[in-house]
């Protein structure tokens, strides 16, 4: 059998594959923030608020495995009025902790059972896939096919023939965090659920695929 013709050139295209799916798992941060005179009183203020919005998220089905303090801090606060020396007037006491619903069909009910607890904030709600590697392989697929689509016809318009790859290259995968919310100071009717909208979000990755030619 004679040899296969050496190739004699190369071509050099990029693919995208894009991939929509429905989001997993909605992650939020959430707590309190309030002042009051002392350290003591803000921290006990604080502590018995939260204590209040952990139970309303055990009641709303999330275990504690998913919930996880994000952050705690205490801050003075004074008066700077009329051009005077400051004057201390009491500390802020922020206490929150960040939540990993796992049911988006209780997303609703987990925001509205910590408002009603005493949540003063929510300062984040993202959603996201709890395993992106499906997604990330059939978009792999796709920007593959594509990158192969756009060399047959720069083959073609060059009068070659595509003969095998000598080099692929994968950027990052793309994963957008979806659909984001953010207020602060949130104040809802007790009677009133909290309507969420997940959406879709899109898993995108980009191939660099160098073919041979002949």
């Amino acid at each position: 059998m004679p040899d296969e013709p050496t190739a004699t050139g190369t071509i050099v295209v990029t693919g995208t594959g894009r991939v929509a799916v429905e989001p997993e798992v909605a992650d939020l941060r959430l707590g309190v923030t309030l002042t009051k005179p002392s350290v003591e009183a803000a921290r006990a203020d604080a502590a018995a608020t939260m204590d209040a919005i952990l139970r309303g998220v055990d009641g709303a089905g999330v275990p504690r495995a998913d919930v996880r303090t994000a952050m705690i801090s205490v801050q003075p606060r004074y008066d700077y009025r009329d051009g005077r020396a400051p004057v201390l007037t009491g500390y802020e006491i922020a206490n929150l902790v960040e939540i990993s619903v796992r049911d988006l069909s209780r997303l609703g009910d987990v925001i509205d059972a910590t408002l009603a607890a005493g949540a003063t904030s929510m300062d984040a709600l993202t959603f996201r896939l709890a395993d992106p590697v499906p997604g990330e392989r059939e978009a792999r697929r796709q920007a593959m096919a594509e990158a192969r689509s756009r060399a047959d016809v720069l083959a073609e318009a060059a009068g070659l023939t595509i003969v095998g790859v000598s080099d692929i290259i994968e950027g990052q995968p793309i994963r957008p965090p979806g659909p984001v919310a953010k207020a602060e100071r949130l104040a809802l009717a007790a009677d009133i659920a909290t309507p969420i909208e997940a959406g879709m979000l899109e898993v995108a990755v980009t191939v660099s695929v160098t073919y041979r030619a002949r």
